[in-house]
This record gives structure tokens, sequence and C-alpha cells, in this order.
């Protein structure tokens, strides 16, 4: 009776969640209906000006000529690569550089000033010299990226670390356990979550500092739309391409959500 008592009990439970993953979905969904909706009307309406603030039926016209002259999704690869060589670029370099601090208290220490002011140093400043240096092709814009986001991986990849619990620190230690061996068994596994919600910053600040870089030098992709659709004042390109660049995002972030609850199945 125990055990069917329980098994009824565990049902509704993951019943309950069920429900409330379902209740968020859909909640999400019909913010996203409503805003578009608004948007349309006030811009039907007059509301607000249309040729400024374009609306979602001249969005998805301007998507169709995009589509039809053959350029959407040539700016959309270009804007994309970029974006995601520099994000996997940024966190494989910011982790490994965590990684490095970690075993060392000592280079953490030397290094932490520096990562701070870095990380405070505002990126456009920089574009000037990274076109001397670089040049003005996609390396100067994946550089701009990775630039943007390593600070910000490195940073919480050492606040996940520094937040396991150091009563496991010193089992392992007492154990003679390596700092190899620690960092594999405890560390790693223990601030997964960390790694996850640094995955999902460096997600927006890839695509900001992507965006960032075409702004300065480009002839192609979704940040040259934006630059070029306000030099001519065709805002509806302008709002077109912020608008692919939000689903683009949006699907990043999906996918590091999928990824998380995979890897939390898994440990």
């Amino acid at each position: 009776m125990k055990n069917n008592a329980y098994s009824a009990q565990h049902a509704l439970y993951l019943k309950k969640i069920k429900r409330n993953k379902i209740f968020i979905n859909v909640t999400r969904f019909a913010i996203l209906i409503l805003f578009l909706g608004i948007w349309e009307l006030c811009a039907s309406l007059k509301i607000i000006d249309p040729f400024i603030t374009s609306s979602p039926s001249r969005v998805i016209k301007t998507i169709g000529e995009l589509a039809v002259g053959g350029t959407l999704f040539y700016h959309i690869g270009i804007t994309l690569f970029e974006t995601l060589l520099g994000f996997i670029i940024a966190v494989v370099a910011g982790y490994t550089a965590a990684i490095l601090l970690w075993r060392s208290q000592t280079a953490k220490k030397i290094a932490e000033p520096y990562i701070v002011v870095l990380n405070s140093l505002p990126k456009i400043a920089l574009g000037p010299l990274i076109i001397i240096w670089i040049g003005t092709g996609y390396s100067a814009i994946i550089f701009m990226t990775v630039l943007v986001s390593i600070i910000v991986c490195i940073m919480n990849t050492l606040a996940g670390f520094s937040s396991v619990d150091p009563t496991m620190l010193t089992l392992m230690k007492s154990m003679g356990a390596s700092k190899t061996t620690t960092l594999i068994k405890l560390l790693i596994p223990a601030s997964l979550p960390s790694l996850m919600n640094t995955l999902k910053v460096a997600v927006g600040l890839a695509w900001i500092g992507s965006i960032m870089g075409e702004y300065i030098v480009s002839r192609a992709g979704l940040g040259y739309l934006i630059v070029y659709g306000g030099q001519v004042f065709k805002l509806d390109l302008v709002m077109t391409a912020t608008f692919i660049l939000c689903l683009l995002a949006g699907g990043m972030y999906a996918i590091i959500s999928l990824l998380e609850k995979r890897l939390t199945k898994l440990y």
C-alpha cells in the first residue's frame, strides 16, 4: 500500500511539473504574440509612425524581398559563422584559462586585477586598433567577438569553481587526490550549473561582439544590414535584421538550455 501511495504521489508531482512547463511555454508564446499584435495594431492605427518603428507585416515583407533577392541567407550565414566561431573560441579559451588560474592561486591573484580592468574596458574603443592589427576581414570581427566574451567566461567559470563546497575539496585532498583528479571528479561536475549560466551569458555577448565588429568593419552580415539601413533610412531593413538577430539568439539559447537538461541528467 505504501508503495502504491508513493507512486500516486510521485505521478501527481510529475504531472504538476509537466503542467508548469506547458504553462511557461504557452505564456512565453502568448507574450510574443501579444507584443507583435500590439506593435502591428499601433502601426496600422498610426499611433506610432510605421516609417520609424516599422511593423511585423513590413518586417515579413522585407524578409520575403531579401529571400527573393538571394541575400537573406547569405547575410545570416556570415553573421552566424562569425558568432558561432567567436563563441566557441571564447568559451574554450576562457574555460581553459580559468582552469589554469584555479590550479595556481598565485597566478590568479596576480591576474585578477588585469582581468577586471579588461572587462571594464569599452571594447568598441579598440575597434580602430583591431583593424590595424588584424585587418578588415572576418578575422577582425571574430576577434572582437572573442574579446567581448572571453573575460566574462573566465570570471564566471572561476566563480563557479570557487562556489564548490570547501569541505569536499578538503576531503579530496585528504584522500590524496591530485589537482587534476579533483578537477575532473569534483570541480567540473559541481560547477556545471555555473558553466551553463556562463554559456547563456556568452551567447548574448557573442552576438554583441559580432554585430559590434560588423558595425566597425563589414561588407556583409546582419550588422552590415543594420548600418546600411540606417544610413539610407530603410528602417524596415534595420528592424528586419534586428528581428532576425533576436530569432537566432533565441535559437542558440534554446540549444544551450537543451544541452543543460541533457548534462544535468548525466551528472
